[in-house]
């Protein structure tokens, strides 16, 4: 049986060369033939609510028979740390990647209750869940100080800081790959 990577991409358009888009082709064309890839569009990128998104992830978080391995850009990370800290999951997850996601209320400029998490969302989150942690100094959307709270709220995260990815990840994430590969 393959193993399933669900992707939840960023905020934002999603057409060619927008948002998670490349991201996504990169992960599709990279990732070996025994992984099942699934990225679904997520309701209104453009002007998501937490509500909306939450009913798109339980959706999806249904259709898998088995281990998981979940990737979250952007706004996705963040939708996806919410839920699991919040809803009841089943689900037996591999790894929990977050690539330049936000945290919601950290600063002035990130200020959107439904997004935000818990003062203690992290011992919510699954048992013995793997995340990795990815965020690039020259992120020009998500500012570096969201990645180094995360590290702070996931001491046990693993964590991948770049100097030239961006927020996008145009060119791709070959850490990614070799971290879900290494799972």
């Amino acid at each position: 049986m393959k193993k399933q990577v669900l992707f939840i991409h960023s905020a934002g358009p999603q057409e060619h060369n927008e948002g998670s888009s490349n991201l996504i082709t990169c992960l599709q064309k990279s990732l070996p033939e025994k992984y099942k890839f699934s990225a679904p569009a997520m309701p209104q990128p453009e002007n998501p609510n937490y509500q909306s998104w939450k009913d798109t992830v339980k959706k999806e978080f249904s259709e898998i028979e088995d281990e998981v391995i979940l990737i979250g850009h952007s706004l996705g990370g963040s939708v996806l740390l919410k839920y699991l800290s919040e809803e009841p999951c089943g689900l037996s997850i591999t790894g929990l990647f977050l690539l330049g996601s936000p945290y919601w209320g950290l600063d002035s400029n990130w200020q959107f209750e439904e997004f935000a998490l818990s003062e203690d969302f992290a011992t919510r989150l699954p048992r013995r869940l793997q995340i990795f942690l990815y965020h690039s100094l020259d992120d020009n959307v998500v500012p570096f100080s969201h990645f180094e709270h995360y590290v702070h709220k996931l001491p046990h995260a693993q964590t991948r800081r770049f100097d030239d990815y961006g927020h996008l990840f145009k060119k791709g994430l070959p850490e990614l790959l070799f971290d879900i590969k290494s799972l």
